[in-house]
């Protein structure tokens, strides 16, 4: 249990790592405007915004891969926490934002979290 854990944080780790990517640096592109749904006008006004989005999301990257080389209780105290971050955050942006984001980061971060309590 506690190696599929370790992958489904990985996983998250990578996939936060993305949205950074998406969010700082492709924002204004076609692939970041094609992944959000917005107009070029729109991505040019909230730029700012998503880029300072996508620094939360690599800090929750760097918290998650932080977390795969603690160990013993330390390593389970900082892996909830970043997974409980995520999780909490997902359910915001999925009821607020888009409910696509229910499935893409609060649905991994809930499975993560119970196979981090179940090791």
């Amino acid at each position: 249990m506690p190696i599929a854990a370790n992958l489904v944080i990985a996983l998250i780790a990578l996939l936060h790592a993305w949205f950074l990517v998406l969010e700082m640096f492709l924002w204004t592109r076609p692939l970041g405007r094609r992944t959000f749904g917005t107009t070029a006008e729109f991505a040019a006004q909230s730029r700012v915004l998503a880029a300072n989005q996508g620094l939360y999301n690599g800090f929750l990257a760097a918290g998650l891969a932080w977390s795969l080389l603690l160990s013993g209780s330390e390593a389970l105290h900082v892996k909830c926490f970043f997974l409980g971050c995520v999780l909490l955050a997902g359910i915001y942006g999925g009821l607020t934002a888009a409910r696509k984001i229910l499935w893409f980061q609060a649905l991994p971060a809930a499975v993560g979290l119970m196979l981090v309590l179940l090791a």
